[in-house]
């Protein structure tokens, strides 16, 4: 089973910078598509960013763009989230996600992702 794990979650003053990353280990295919989510409590996920296996597709959600960069490291087994220019709205737990296919028209959807770290809480300040 592929196994997913966030780190690099933090308190951060708005205006700032955090880098997460998502470590994978066991399964893997060459075809991964992986994702960044986001949940604040009592909302509903929402969409990131996401990267496919060779880094040509990238897509990113409405409120990160141009913020936000995500970024993969095939020896690390690793996916990255460099965020900048954080804003109290950025505030959630953040997951990392893989999906097997995804298309233009779903690569937003989490019901197109497969495996799910745990999350990490990354909380920006006024």
């Amino acid at each position: 089973q592929l196994q997913l794990v966030e780190s690099g979650g933090g308190l951060v003053q708005a205006g700032g910078s955090l880098r997460l990353a998502c470590a994978a280990s066991g399964r893997t295919f060459i075809t991964d598509v992986m994702g960044w989510f986001r949940q604040a409590p009592g909302e509903e996920r929402e969409f990131v960013a996401s990267i496919n296996w060779r880094g040509y597709e990238i897509y990113y959600g409405d409120s990160v763009k141009g913020r936000f960069t995500v970024s993969r490291d095939y020896a690390k087994k690793s996916v990255f989230l460099q965020m900048n220019s954080l804003k109290p709205e950025d505030t959630a737990v953040y997951y990392c996600a893989v999906a097997l296919r995804v298309s233009d028209d779903n690569y937003y959807s989490p019901s197109m992702y497969k495996f799910w770290g745990q999350g990490t809480q990354v909380t920006v300040s006024s």
